[in-house]
């Protein structure tokens, strides 16, 4: 009983990450119509951004903030600079978000070296939550409790606000949002900026957990087109579900059938192609 308790609470704090890293990639993938497929070399960018501001300030939470705000800004270039002047050309956008991918690997090895480097969970969450004699660390539950705050505060600002309207016009229809005179591209923007931030806090939030290391986007981004493909491009409620799916099915699988971890990974995502291929929630005009 207590493997599966603690197995249980491993993956809802691994889908919690899951959904800080799929909720912006899912957006962005459901308005530019493109797989960005930088999005887990920014998750692993805005982990190593907050290992330097960790040596100047050791606080965990305004590491997050500070990493988020520096790729979000990394972001907004990325979309300005090379996407936006290959708007139509859908493979040359895959193609130069995968060669930045590269370049964002290798800059990273080379100014923050080949070791893993942890972070350190704030000090009040640092001892483990014991409830009988199941032990187990505060830290992994309070991440879970951030994703879900921010699944209600991107809930809010996309059913409450004027730009989470034009959002999802711009999933729903984009030729129609343009009709109307939404601004496509600031959206554009916009939208990359803010699952970059998404990103980069969620690199920085999983520290503790999982480290700072050379190739954790590579770990990361194959788990985020999962939940994308369960869940629905440009879903938010197929964001959060897809990513605790995924979370738990790769926590199960890797803890009782190792060998077999990856084989129960992506069957999922090949049963909800082949029946659904919108995903769980997908919207009809996505």
């Amino acid at each position: 009983m207590q493997f599966w308790i603690i197995q249980t609470l491993n993956s809802l704090a691994l889908g919690g990450l899951l959904f800080l890293l799929a909720a912006g990639f899912s957006l962005i993938f459901g308005l530019m119509r493109i797989a960005n497929l930088t999005h887990g070399s920014l998750f692993m960018l805005g982990a190593y951004l907050g290992v330097s501001v960790l040596r100047i300030v050791p606080n965990l939470w305004l590491a997050a903030l500070l990493a988020a705000a520096a790729v979000a800004l990394c972001g907004g270039l990325l979309e300005r600079l090379l996407l936006r002047p290959l708007t139509g050309k859908p493979l040359g956008q895959v193609l130069v978000t995968l060669g930045i991918s590269f370049i964002v690997a290798d800059l990273c090895l080379m100014i923050w070296g080949g070791d893993p480097i942890p972070l350190a969970a704030p000090a009040s969450l640092q001892r483990p939550l014991v409830v009988g004699s199941i032990a187990f660390p505060a830290y992994r539950l309070v991440v879970l409790g951030i994703a879900v705050v921010t699944a209600i505060a991107l809930h809010l600002l996309m059913e409450w606000t004027r730009i989470g309207a034009m959002i999802r016009a711009g999933v729903d229809d984009m030729q129609m949002a343009r009709a109307v005179g939404i601004p496509v591209s600031r959206l554009f923007t916009t939208v990359f900026c803010l699952g970059a931030a998404l990103a980069g806090a969620g690199g920085v939030i999983g520290g503790p957990i999982m480290s700072a290391y050379p190739g954790l986007d590579a770990d990361m981004l194959p788990l985020a087109l999962i939940v994308v493909i369960l869940g629905g491009v440009g879903s938010l409620l197929g964001a959060f579900v897809g990513s605790f799916i995924t979370a738990a099915i790769y926590t199960f699988g890797s803890a009782l059938l190792p060998d077999l971890a990856y084989v129960i990974l992506f069957l999922p995502m090949i049963v909800v192609i082949a029946f659904r291929p919108r995903g769980l929630f997908g919207r009809s005009g996505a």
